[in-house]
């Protein structure tokens, strides 16, 4: 059973970095592909990020590619989200997911079948 817990939020300025990390006390999300997404209030998730199970494969939405990087430690059950020049708009609270399939990436949140409880992320101005 996967179990997802992120860590690593807290208060930053713009431009400063954060890094987040999502570890399955479950031990089995080395079998599968993992996202990233963030939420703001009243809006849907919105995805971030994504890596393929051995981590060969990354993929990412516009709004962040090239300030932020997903990577990912089998050994240790944990996906990372090293995120760099955050900006007020990065501010939300942050997720990880778990695919619901080893073959489909979760670029989607349909795709994702268990949520961690979620970290928050302010950056202020």
């Amino acid at each position: 059973q996967v179990n997802l817990v992120e860590s690593g939020g807290g208060l930053v300025q713009a431009g400063d970095s954060l890094s987040l990390s999502c570890t399955d006390s479950g031990r089995t999300i080395s079998s599968l592909p993992m996202g990233w997404f963030r939420r703001t209030s009243g809006t849907q998730r919105q995805f971030l990020a994504a890596i393929s199970v051995n981590g060969d494969y990354t993929y990412y939405d516009d709004s962040v590619k090239g300030r932020f990087t997903i990577s990912r430690d089998n050994a240790k059950n944990t996906v990372y989200l090293q995120m760099n020049s955050l900006k007020p708009e990065d501010t939300a609270v942050y997720y990880c997911g778990a695919s619901s399939s080893r073959d489909l990436l979760p670029l989607y949140p349909t795709r994702v079948s268990t949520w961690g409880q979620g970290t928050q992320v302010s950056v202020s101005s």
